[in-house]
């Protein structure tokens, strides 16, 4: 849990984001998230985000740029120059509406897939960080191996072990020409305006350059683990793959290029799992065994293989 002082003080820059002229305010604050790397206020139509600590300046200033630059596929700021509150770089957007995680037909895959694609082709601007995909994906595995010993953590390291280098965060990507989110799921999209305007990414803590087929990991590797249905696996590749994306070829086999982030994002998604499960006390559920034993599957594919699809 954050420390009580920046709560309160980033709720309190969240109403005079929100109401500057107000002397009197009805609204009340909400915690839309509370987590290590972000801790996220809403009041009234303003969120303030306290972005991950160790951030630096110049290069979350570079991430709002590219969001303030691309408003049709990037949620803007409403400042495009971070503040400095306890210590953590703090930054105001507009809300949105987000995804209903309860109606998961009417999940936008589509526009998803869509807006990963343009953002593919937009070409980067000199000097952008690289995409962090590969360095939250290290981080989610040196928490699982802190969090103490749980049977589910051998099978979660043996696949982390079998991926090639770049993707474990410890030599450079082989692609860094292309712009990318760098943490694409559901709850990085909402509509902006509120409540029915068209879809926009946000977050640009991860967002950089490096490898695109990273931003459509998640999904596919939800498909490869039995958690997505194949139809919103299809409607998803399908968009993508019409709106001209280049992380995999127009036709054929996409798994080649797929192959190594899906399995990096198995491994950080069981390794974050299972982390909690020891933290709590608590046994995996069903959705987190499934991941862990996707990378049980994974461990047994020699890591030349997994090289050979990284090219």
């Amino acid at each position: 849990m954050t420390p009580a002082p920046l709560l309160q003080a980033l709720t309190a820059k969240a109403r005079a984001a929100a109401h500057a002229r107000a002397a009197a305010c009805p609204c009340g604050a909400a915690t839309l998230a509370d987590r290590p790397d972000g801790l996220v206020v809403r009041h009234a139509t303003t969120v303030a985000k306290a972005h991950p600590p160790g951030t630096t300046h110049a290069e979350l200033t570079s991430r709002l740029a590219v969001a303030t630059r691309h408003p049709g596929l990037l949620l803007p700021p409403l400042d495009p120059t971070p503040a400095d509150l306890h210590g953590r770089l703090v930054t105001f957007w507009p809300y949105g509406t987000p995804v209903d995680p309860d109606d998961p037909d009417a999940a936008p895959w589509e526009a998803a897939a869509t807006l990963l694609a343009h953002l593919h082709r937009t070409p980067a601007p000199e000097g952008l960080p690289v995409m962090r995909g590969p360095a939250k994906a290290a981080q989610a595995i040196a928490r699982l191996r802190e969090a103490g010993p749980h049977p589910a953590v051998a099978p979660v390291l043996r696949a982390w072990a079998a991926l090639p280098p770049w993707a474990r965060a410890e030599t450079p990507m082989p692609d860094t020409g292309t712009l990318c989110h760098g943490d694409l799921h559901l709850g990085q999209l909402i509509r902006h305006p509120a409540p029915d305007g068209p879809w926009l990414l946000i977050d640009v803590d991860d967002l950089g350059v490096g490898v695109p087929a990273w931003d459509l990991a998640r999904p596919a590797a939800w498909y490869a683990c039995g958690l997505l249905p194949s139809d919103a696996w299809t409607r998803f590749l399908t968009a993508y793959r019409e709106a001209r994306g280049p992380a995999v070829p127009a036709q054929g086999d996409p798994w080649p290029a797929l192959d190594v982030p899906a399995r990096a994002l198995t491994a950080q998604t069981a390794a974050r799992a299972v982390a909690k499960a020891v933290a709590a006390g608590r046994p995996l559920d069903e959705v987190e065994q499934a991941v862990v034993d996707a990378c049980d599957r994974m461990a047994t594919v020699p890591a030349q293989l997994a090289q050979e699809h990284a090219k």
